[in-house]
């Protein structure tokens, strides 16, 4: 079918979408929802036997609705309406969810309903939920109600509250007033269900030394009190602990609030933004290892498992800063030191990583210093991955990965991949080059001209089709835990595996012989040049592009390389 998507942005869920739809032999065309008369000349254009909607905080028009059928994606139970579904779910503490595909007609989310899938709700974020279980039920959904559409056959379902399994409804705006944390009164599960509820955005308002700022993200800490609720304890590599009435929370990320007139804010490193705060706290450092056996906020975790070692790292967006990129580094060199066989790398749920840490990058003094060093220093830890030769190393990818990011997992021996993961391999939408050893690792895996095409292509490639081509090496389906468990035990299988010591003997081999060659170094000097073109050049798209980016600036147009109708991946 030709199939045309409506949406707010091309995000997770919709590229998620997208490669799903492709994968199964429809032709997907995108139009972002950027005003009525350019969805009508989408529509004209593409003439779309379906329209889907997988994210759209805005009415399509009715000439649109009432002429084609236009399916819109609710993040919500059956009856469930409104624009803050989730912040309600986890705010209330709701254990289950989920998402329901219905017709667009006149009132917002009141159409006849095509599918509803449930799905639990884990204790996590707002903004991991809608990239995991969210995304996983939003997929199965569109899937059975493009089938039925297909079909013929089937009638939707009218909304009707008397229905038994219709136990969503209408719900309001959640608004600063209800998300406010009483640091005087609210326990420990109640700031973190308010903190989750809003981590990604709209964030939490709230007040420090007389300022106010949007709180974004929150984590349990187990050990660390404070005798007055609401004050800032400790630091911990960028995010600031906070006591409540019954223990403390972590905080890894704050916006100031905008003032009047004043300029755009965005969201940093807590720590970073009150760096100028009159009062000092200590900074309390975990190990990865003490992490992994604690309850407490940390980017970093370490644990091992007979033959194999677990470095899990999970950062919000999966940016990773010049700093961050120098912690795992730090962590990875230890975890290497280890006597293991394999060493697994990765988050245990969300993103694996996006590359660079753009709003970092944008806040600093200097963001082209800030770029050059930030690259630098994700160059350094590729390096270390791919020079590793006394153990195998896996890339386990239980969420999505782009740029530096999904070449970061490259440079492992094996890529392990959550079915329901979306990968972005290229750089060329933030008008960037690339490094992280891209042109060594990417042709090396899929060939010059698949390289090519997927980097200058600049669409989402889904996990099936990066096995495939040899982007990923094997993929699992199930949810997060289920590929944690997957993972843990095949690395166990791989660590005891009689071929080890002769794989350890070829990887060896292979890594002096391509050193010969080419040296490692001549890759990274000739990507480095380009990017410190990007970085210093005038006129270099770059920098516009990631003011852009953080600064949520609309675009005025669809891409050009998502508004065609597009079939299977080649």
């Amino acid at each position: 079918m030709r199939v045309l998507l409506i949406a707010s942005a091309f995000n997770s869920l919709t590229q998620r979408v997208h490669v799903e739809l492709r994968a199964r032999g429809h032709q997907v065309a995108v139009q972002l929802a950027l005003g009525d008369e350019q969805l009508r000349a989408a529509v004209r254009r593409t003439d779309p036997e379906l329209i889907i909607c997988p994210m759209l905080t805005r009415a399509v028009p009715e000439d649109i609705w009432s002429t084609r059928t236009v399916l819109i994606v609710h993040p919500g139970p059956k009856g469930d309406r409104g624009p803050s579904s989730l912040d309600w779910a986890i705010t209330e503490g709701a254990e289950r969810w989920g998402v329901t595909v219905l017709q667009a007609v006149e009132e917002m989310d009141a159409g006849d309903i095509w599918a509803s899938v449930d799905f639990p709700v884990p204790d996590c974020g707002k903004s991991e939920l809608y990239r995991g279980e969210v995304a996983d039920a939003a997929v199965e959904a569109v899937l059975l109600a493009v089938q039925r559409f297909e079909g013929g056959l089937f009638t939707p379902e009218p909304l009707d509250y008397q229905r038994p399994d219709v136990r969503g409804r209408l719900r309001p705006l959640l608004r600063q007033e209800t998300r406010r944390i009483d640091w005087a009164a609210d326990d420990t599960a109640t700031v973190l269900r308010k903190l989750r509820a809003a981590d990604s955005q709209p964030g939490v308002l709230d007040e420090l030394d007389g300022r106010e700022y949007f709180l974004h993200g929150g984590h349990p800490e187990d050990v660390l009190r404070g005798p007055v609720p609401g004050a800032v304890l400790a630091t911990r590599d960028g995010a600031i602990c906070r006591a409540t009435v019954d223990g403390a929370v972590w905080i890894p990320q704050l916006r100031p609030r905008r003032t009047p007139g004043g300029p755009a804010t965005y969201k940093l490193p807590a720590a970073t933004v009150l760096a100028d705060r009159p009062h000092r706290v200590p900074e309390v450092p975990v190990s990865p290892a003490a992490a992994a056996r604690r309850t407490t906020w940390s980017e970093l975790r370490y644990h091992e498992d007979g033959e194999v070692g677990f470095l899990e790292f999970a950062y919000p967006g999966g940016a990773m800063s010049t700093a961050q990129c120098r912690r795992l580094l730090a962590a990875y060199r230890e975890a290497a030191d280890r006597p293991t066989s394999v060493l697994v790398l990765g988050a245990p749920r969300d993103f694996y990583s996006n590359g660079i840490h753009l709003n970092v990058i944008e806040g600093s003094s200097f963001p082209a210093l800030e770029s050059w060093e930030n690259i630098n220093a994700m160059d350094d830890l590729v390096e270390a991955v791919l020079t590793t030769t006394d153990k195998l190393t896996v890339a386990a990818l239980a969420g999505n990965a782009a740029a530096g990011g999904l070449m970061l997992a490259l440079a492992a021996d094996e890529v392990w991949c959550r079915e329901s993961a979306v990968l972005n391999p290229h750089y060329r939408l933030m008008g960037l080059y690339g490094s992280e050893y891209w042109t060594y690792t990417l042709p090396r895996r899929v060939g010059a001209e698949q390289a090519e095409r997927l980097t200058t292509g600049a669409l989402p490639v889904g996990a099936e089709h990066a096995r495939e081509i040899g982007l990923v090496d094997r993929t699992c389906g199930g949810d997060a835990t289920a590929f944690r468990r997957w993972v843990a035990r095949e690395a166990a299988l791989l660590g005891s595996s009689p071929e080890l010591t002769g794989r350890l003997v070829e990887k060896k081999r292979n890594r002096a012989a391509d050193e010969e060659v080419k040296p490692l170094a001549a890759y990274r000097a000739e990507e480095l040049r380009r990017m410190h073109a990007n970085f210093y050049r005038e006129g270099e798209r770059y920098h516009a592009l990631r003011r852009d980016f953080v600064h949520k600036v609309c675009p005025v147009a669809t891409p050009e390389h998502l508004t065609g109708l597009l079939g299977r991946p080649e």
